[in-house]
């Protein structure tokens, strides 16, 4: 008898701890989409255990994902791209770890796939995992149809395979919602994120940098296409600051380690004196004066920090003529700190208007002017204001769990 009961209550254990382990899929890309998986792994991880949940976490992403040590079926953060043209070279190497992911899903189905930005990749897994396996399917941080949208096939497809869409921006919210799509807007994990980076003069000194020095931070790529596209405008640009500021300071945070040969080839060949650092992109920001950089989330950093900044961007004059001509792609900005309100708070010189001098001149008078940095500084404040209330993680976190 009292075997027995000692065996049912085994059994019980051994049943609740198969009950509570449960199994999440995360699907992501590029630079930005690994970090923001890893961010979420922990968050997971931590919101879990406060549940009694055990998780194991797979997915598609890329150093930092596996950093968590979670399974990482496949890297895509080399294979990401902006543009037409840019993306014919990496067709083949994501189809095949499209296929490949498929089949894990297939022969191990997750309790549920989350899917981080990664536009075109993501809706053939949304559409396979929900149509195909009938995994429920949340997309967070959506692609950003919500400001290009010239396809509403696109749309479709997300609201149709999506069983909630968590929302960080205001605007995207409001969008997808419209699409009939049950959204929950989460706010920006950055805001969290941000508050933990050192202030200026922890950061300088992190760095070893003096109080008085001039220092502009280059960020010219996350994607191989732009060490081509971006970094020499960049370069052109700090050239001419350098020529008119002898005693400025340039720091290159690398965004992956393997891009270094191509950057230092670079910098060589501009003459510019730049110290590169790997793995400290914030810290380089919060210790800087000002920022030059490449359009993308690392803009909402930099104005979460409080660091005046000048974008650019360009693409292949074919994936250029396409966008306008044949896709009537009409833009209202491309900076996610602009596109929080609807409202230019940074300058953005795109395509054509990305010439050196131009962008020169505007970093100098921000670096030169008071009332230029306060400016854009004010917009930061309302920016800010945009973006939530503290604690985004635990809320994109909990959400998930809820489908557990």
């Amino acid at each position: 008898m009292a075997q027995n009961a000692l065996t049912t209550n085994l059994s019980m254990e051994s049943s609740s701890e198969i009950k509570t382990k449960r199994r999440v899929f995360i699907s992501t890309g590029e630079v930005s989409g690994d970090w923001h998986g890893a961010i979420l792994i922990e968050g997971l991880r931590e919101r879990a255990a406060l549940r009694g949940i055990e998780l194991e976490i797979v997915g598609l992403g890329g150093d930092r994902m596996a950093a968590t040590g979670i399974k990482v079926l496949g890297n895509t953060v080399g294979i990401g791209s902006i543009g037409i043209v840019e993306a014919l070279p990496y067709i083949l190497p994501t189809l095949k770890v499209q296929r490949d992911a498929k089949q894990w899903l297939k022969t191990a189905p997750p309790d549920v796939v989350v899917l981080i930005d990664y536009m075109m990749p993501n809706q053939s897994m949304g559409h396979y995992a929900k149509h195909t396996l009938k995994i429920p399917v949340i997309y967070y941080i959506a692609p950003q149809e919500w400001v290009w949208s010239y396809n509403d096939k696109n749309t479709r497809a997300i609201a149709d395979f999506t069983d909630k869409l968590l929302a960080i921006f205001p605007q995207e919210a409001i969008f997808y919602e419209k699409q009939g799509t049950n959204v929950q807007w989460v706010g920006h994990p950055f805001v969290d994120l941000m508050a933990r980076i050192p202030d200026r003069m922890e950061a300088r000194k992190q760095l070893g940098i003096a109080d008085d020095d001039l220092v502009v931070t280059l960020l010219p790529a996350s994607r191989t296409q732009e060490l081509r596209s971006v970094m020499p405008i960049i370069l052109a640009a700090a050239k001419i600051i350098q020529t008119k500021l002898p005693h400025v300071k340039f720091w290159l945070p690398l965004s992956l380690e393997r891009y270094r040969p191509e950057v230092e080839k670079l910098l060589e060949e501009y003459d510019i004196k730049a110290t590169i650092v790997s793995a400290k992109s914030q810290i380089a920001i919060s210790a800087a004066d000002l920022v030059l950089s490449k359009s993308g989330t690392v803009n909402l950093e930099t104005a979460l920090l409080n660091v005046p900044q000048v974008i650019l961007y360009r693409v292949s004059n074919v994936t250029a003529w396409i966008a306008r001509h044949l896709l009537k792609l009409k833009l209202p900005f491309i900076s996610p700190v602009n596109l929080v309100n609807m409202e230019s708070v940074v300058p953005e010189f795109v395509q054509t208007d990305a010439i050196p001098e131009a962008i020169a001149e505007c970093a100098l008078d921000l670096l030169i002017n008071p009332q230029a940095r306060q400016t854009m500084l004010d917009g930061y404040s309302r920016v800010r204001e945009s973006l939530g209330e503290k604690g985004a993680i635990n809320r994109v976190a909990d959400s998930i769990l809820d489908y557990l």
